[in-house]
């Protein structure tokens, strides 16, 4: 009879444990959310001039398999020509020149919660009296699970 309750016990256990670490492999997101710049209208896209003085409007599509979370923009100078670009294309850079007053611009935004898609437009100031050249346009896109996709822009400042 020992052996008997051994033996349930020892198939309980088990079963237990096959069960419980049998786990929905689709309720892990292991996948980057994605920025879409050949969307209808996007802006900026590689190598787009904007004015100073004058705002723009930025436009976007996200998508991410699960749940979208936020994005940012980061604008900044490109003076010294490092690169974070994530396209092909170049932009011919200008000379290398010492910032006087550069633009730094940084912003966090929001996404509606659960959204698996999403259009971001935003407008954007560029101030009158900023340096003029060449810059970068980085957007930052995480989802909800945290993982993140970095899209990196050049762009010129006229």
């Amino acid at each position: 009879m020992r052996r008997t309750h051994l033996l349930y016990l020892s198939i309980l256990l088990t079963g237990s444990l096959l069960f419980s670490c049998n786990k929905d492999k689709d309720a892990t997101d292991t996948l980057y959310p994605e920025i879409d710049t050949n969307i209808d209208g996007a802006f900026p896209v590689q190598c787009s001039e904007i004015e100073r003085g004058k705002p723009f409007t930025f436009k976007a599509r996200f998508t991410d398999n699960a749940a979208l979370g936020s994005f940012s923009l980061d604008i900044h100078h490109n003076f010294d020509h490092h690169t974070h670009s994530t396209e092909i294309a170049e932009c011919g850079d200008e000379p290398d020149k010492t910032p006087v007053r550069p633009l730094l611009f940084i912003k966090d935004y929001d996404i509606p919660p659960g959204s698996r898609e999403y259009i971001a437009t935003t407008e954007i100031k560029i101030p009158a009296d900023i340096d003029a050249g060449d810059y970068h346009f980085m957007i930052r896109l995480t989802d909800q699970q945290g993982w993140q996709t970095i899209k990196g822009i050049s762009i010129k400042i006229r």
